[in-house]
């Protein structure tokens, strides 16, 4: 807008920053726009990064093991694979959005994700426990099975921590008390994505991995890495409380 003396006015130091403006990046660099619908949220900015690392970890898994005979435990991995995969399209989904009704639309889509993302992950768990039974086997003795309890837990807490601030917000108080801890939701969400990474490379270095899939340490990590440099460049500042 011009001044009345014809000069441009200055813009504001905050315009089109906030929830605009992404931790690497220039501001709108990875937000949805107005005319947009959700599913150009899986491919915007460094999405497609993203996309191309997750993508290449679930197929280095699914590989590894349909190229094996099938057996039960076989439903382990291709399971959790699934699950991270799905929890990583919520996160890609709702990082872009900054409008009221882009946030209610992704919140909703983002929690149909995840909730199909829990039910794989208890499935994946049920058969790994299932399969240590029936074979008298040692439970949660390796970093892997360790590290998988942990992560387990933390993803059903999450999930029923995150259900209950957007849909049940009296339980915080009030509403603006559950949205003061929105926060913390979202900085343990990317925290969780990093450590599931962490938990499939633990299960490359598992005697039935080293014997049976033959899934490669390397492969996994430069997946998790592609991923997460994808992922975390999107991080809207102020949704952290890093930004005003």
């Amino acid at each position: 807008m011009a001044s009345a003396t014809g000069i441009p006015e200055a813009r504001s130091a905050n315009h089109g920053r906030g929830e605009d403006e992404p931790l690497l990046g220039r501001a709108g660099d990875a937000s949805q726009q107005e005319d947009q619908g959700l599913q150009f949220n899986f491919v915007i900015g460094t999405a497609v990064i993203a996309q191309v690392g997750i993508w290449i970890l679930a197929a280095t898994i699914w590989a590894s093991v349909f190229v094996q005979p099938l057996m039960l435990f076989s439903a382990h991995p291709l399971l959790n694979s699934a699950g991270i995969l799905l929890t990583t399209q919520a996160i890609l989904l709702l990082q872009p959005t900054h409008t009221p009704k882009q946030k209610k639309q992704g919140t909703n889509i983002h929690a149909v994700l995840n909730l199909t993302s829990i039910l794989t992950l208890l499935a994946a768990l049920v058969v790994i426990e299932y399969n240590k039974i029936d074979h008298s086997g040692a439970h949660f003795e390796s970093p892997h099975a360790i590290l998988g309890l942990i992560t387990y837990i933390l993803f059903f807490l999450q999930a029923i921590i995150g259900i209950a601030q957007y849909y049940t917000p009296g339980i915080f108080g009030s509403t603006e008390r559950a949205k003061s801890i929105y926060k913390y939701h979202r900085m343990s969400g990317y925290v969780l994505l990093i450590l599931s990474f962490a938990t499939i490379s633990a299960a490359t270095q598992t005697t039935f991995n080293k014997n049976t899939l033959h899934i490669q340490l390397w492969a996994v990590v430069v997946a998790s890495v592609i991923t997460l440099v994808g992922v975390l460049p999107r991080i809207k500042k102020q949704k952290l409380g890093l930004g005003t």
